[in-house]
């Protein structure tokens, strides 16, 4: 609203600015056609005629009309600055906010995690550590001859401390996936495909070219976690059939993700991202990288992550891994 008033109170100064040198020109008028100011001036400067001072006013008035045009062209561009100057202080104060309203939403979902991860720690590592203590403590106190028992209490506890190993490699994964070290980001890639298909029964496929060594570990976690939360926002989401996961870089000194899924879909002018895909927005702006989502009602949803490149990197078309499947097609015959 203040941004309104103040272009019309600028009018409004001016009309009366206009005003006023109206007023003053037609006093002046007056006061010279009252006392003869032109025929006066012409005879007491008759006398400095081999000066040419006589052709001074006319000279001082364009003088004066060049000045007027000169102020007018350098407000005009001072006018043009201000305009660009407001308009960087408001987009300024639109980031400003878009961060910290994202920094907000970073803060509850660090805390939410943690609170996920202790709640975890306390009921599902606990219990395992509870079941093993008891385990042992019936070991300890079982007779010697009592074979039985003891094979028992002992099984038990391997059971037991085999659900707390795989838990703990749950918990590890969340945090840090270990194939994307030891295996590399196209493995990382499909073992997350080929997961995430056995957990959601939707047919996922990935595809993997144009790139034989790593891009970075920045590049690496970057692709893989936007990777991994596409195909979280398929689960929740999409009710899709399938989900089509493709890495490659081509002719261009950028590596492409397109995760392309057949689901509901959505209005993009409508429907706003949720913290999942700012986050991952924000995690491609950090690396250089571009995220768009491109979708419709009815029509799925399809979200492409850009990444340039150094120049310098090799561009090698890579085999796509086997699936597991086919891995385990490959090791039955």
């Amino acid at each position: 609203m203040a941004r309104l008033r103040e272009p019309r109170a600028r009018a409004s100064r001016w009309r009366v600015d206009l005003c006023w040198v109206a007023a003053i020109t037609f006093g002046c008028y007056l006061i010279a056609g009252a006392l003869d100011l032109q025929e006066s001036l012409t005879h007491r400067l008759a006398r400095f005629e081999t000066w040419e001072v006589d052709e001074l006013p006319l000279s001082l008035l364009v003088l004066a009309c060049g000045l007027v045009w000169f102020a007018l062209r350098r407000r005009g561009e001072l006018q043009a600055q201000l305009d660009l100057c407001e308009q960087a202080e408001a987009r300024v104060a639109d980031l400003l906010a878009h961060k910290r309203e994202l920094a907000q939403q970073l803060i509850s979902l660090q805390e939410s995690e943690r609170r996920a991860l202790a709640r975890e720690l306390h009921d599902e590592l606990g219990q395992s550590c509870t079941a093993i203590r008891v385990e042992t403590a019936l070991l300890r106190h079982c007779a010697a001859g009592d074979r039985a028992s003891m094979l028992a209490a002992a099984g038990r506890a391997d059971a037991a401390a085999q659900e707390l190993q795989q838990l703990v490699k749950q918990m590890l994964r969340r945090l840090r996936p270990a194939n994307l070290d030891t295996l590399g980001l196209g493995a990382a890639l499909q073992e997350l495909c080929d997961s995430w298909r056995e957990r959601s029964g939707v047919d996922c496929s990935f595809r993997y070219e144009g790139i034989t060594e790593a891009l970075g570990d920045a590049v690496d976690i970057t692709i893989y976690r936007v990777a991994q939360e596409a195909l979280t926002n398929v689960m929740r989401h999409a009710r899709a059939r399938s989900v089509r996961v493709a890495l490659s870089r081509l002719a261009s000194a950028e590596v492409t993700l397109r995760v392309q899924d057949d689901g509901q879909g959505m209005d993009p002018g409508i429907a706003t991202r949720g913290l999942g895909l700012l986050g991952a927005g924000e995690r491609a702006a950090a690396v250089g990288g571009e995220l768009q989502v491109h979708s419709a009602p009815g029509r799925g949803l399809t979200l492409v992550l850009r990444i340039p490149l150094p120049e310098a990197m090799p561009m090698v078309v890579a085999p796509v891994p086997p699936s597991s499947n086919e891995v385990a097609l490959r090791e039955a015959a």
